[in-house]
């Protein structure tokens, strides 16, 4: 199995670093994403007392060339602290700090979603928009090759490794126990974890968050999930069909509510918004993930628990259709709907604020509506 070089270094000589005191001093990371839309980027400043608000951290820069957000010409590029949280890796007082990007010119770097999201979410706060998203990705060795499997060739077909349990049917556990404690630790707001279908792929769920808070949420439970994996020498992928053949994908199956959902008779709302998704599926598809809907076009096939990515489809507790209602909400006639089309490396900026464009805006069309005149 192909591991990394540095995870191979005698970890308790580090400790013995670790373990010494750093006086008032306190290290933030910096943390934001890169002009890929996928990929995070951090770096870390003293500051010289525990930062208690968001208010007390100070904006920093970078260089926009080296993270693809900038000619080399004009590349300063600046970071806003957006979210804090506990840094799992140095632990307290340190803190892990997720950042916008914004460009020399202070608008939005073209793959800060979150300015814009803030805003549409601000729009609808009264509407209380809760967000659970299911993480799905898969552990690889620095070879690409996935964590556990033979060398030279396939483990055996699909069928004993979801929620399983033994060392010839779960792959990698240590890294997901590691990341789940890390991520309560840091305060995110993690609620569970298992093995999936595919051996060596595992889910995370994070929520329920309200409004901007899940975006903040899943990154940080990415950003720190790289870091774990790190650590052990291997990678996470988020690749939404990162083998081919009969193996299962990788999504990110977006569960969504409103107050209006949650309380009795709820189910008449959730089926109105049902029907706006409908008229608006292709819209969904170009913001499910990073590359408008290519990178889902190898993962919805219509198999392996999906839906076609050309058609939309609901119902009541089932996994291959765009809109999933889970039977516990068809029987309550209250509750939220899963929407499983989101793929793995999806930003959950976009997909959340969609899914309150066409939901809660009640946005019509193929392109998101200009509110800010």
């Amino acid at each position: 199995m192909a591991t990394s070089t540095s995870s191979k270094l005698n970890k308790a000589v580090k400790h013995q670093y670790m373990d010494l005191p750093q006086g008032d001093k306190v290290q933030a990371m910096y943390i934001w994403i890169d002009g890929s839309g996928e990929g995070l980027r951090c770096k870390t400043r003293t500051l010289d007392s525990e930062p208690k608000t968001i208010e007390d951290l100070p904006e920093w820069n970078f260089d926009g060339s080296s993270t693809y957000q900038s000619e080399g010409s004009n590349s300063d590029m600046f970071l806003i602290p957006a979210a804090m949280f506990r840094d799992p890796f140095r632990k307290d007082p340190n803190k892990l700090v997720l950042c916008e990007v914004l460009k020399y010119n202070g608008k939005p770097a073209e793959t800060n979603l979150r300015n814009t999201c803030k805003r549409i979410m601000s729009m609808v706060e009264n509407n209380h928009p809760w967000f659970g998203m299911e993480q799905e990705y898969t552990i690889l060795g620095t070879d690409g090759h996935p964590f556990g499997w033979p060398s030279n060739g396939f483990p055996g077909p699909q069928g004993p490794y979801y929620c399983a349990v033994g060392a010839d049917k779960a792959y990698g556990r240590d890294v997901v126990e590691a990341h789940y404690r890390a991520c309560l630790y840091a305060g995110v707001d993690i609620c569970g974890t298992n093995a999936e279908v595919m051996p060596a792929q595992w889910e995370f769920q994070v929520g329920p968050c309200e409004g901007i808070n899940m975006g903040d949420h899943l990154w940080v439970a990415r950003f720190i999930l790289h870091r774990v994996c790190e650590d052990f020498g291997v990678v996470v992928s988020f690749d939404p069909k990162p083998i081919t053949g009969n193996w299962n994908g990788a999504g990110c199956h977006t569960n969504f509510s409103t107050k209006e959902m949650r309380e009795d008779g709820g189910l008449k709302i959730i089926e109105e918004s049902i029907e706006r998704l409908a008229k608006r599926h292709m819209y969904h598809i170009r913001a499910y993930d990073p590359k408008g809907g290519l990178d889902n076009a190898r993962r919805l096939t219509g198999r392996h628990e999906t839906s076609s990515i050309n058609e939309f489809s609901a119902g009541v507790a089932n996994r291959g259709a765009s809109i999933r209602i889970p039977r516990s909400v068809g029987q309550d006639k209250k509750g939220y709907f899963e929407d499983r089309r989101p793929s793995a490396n999806c930003d959950p900026y976009i997909v959340t604020e969609a899914m309150v464009r066409t939901c809660l805006l009640k946005e019509e069309g193929e392109e998101p509506t200009d509110h800010s005149k």
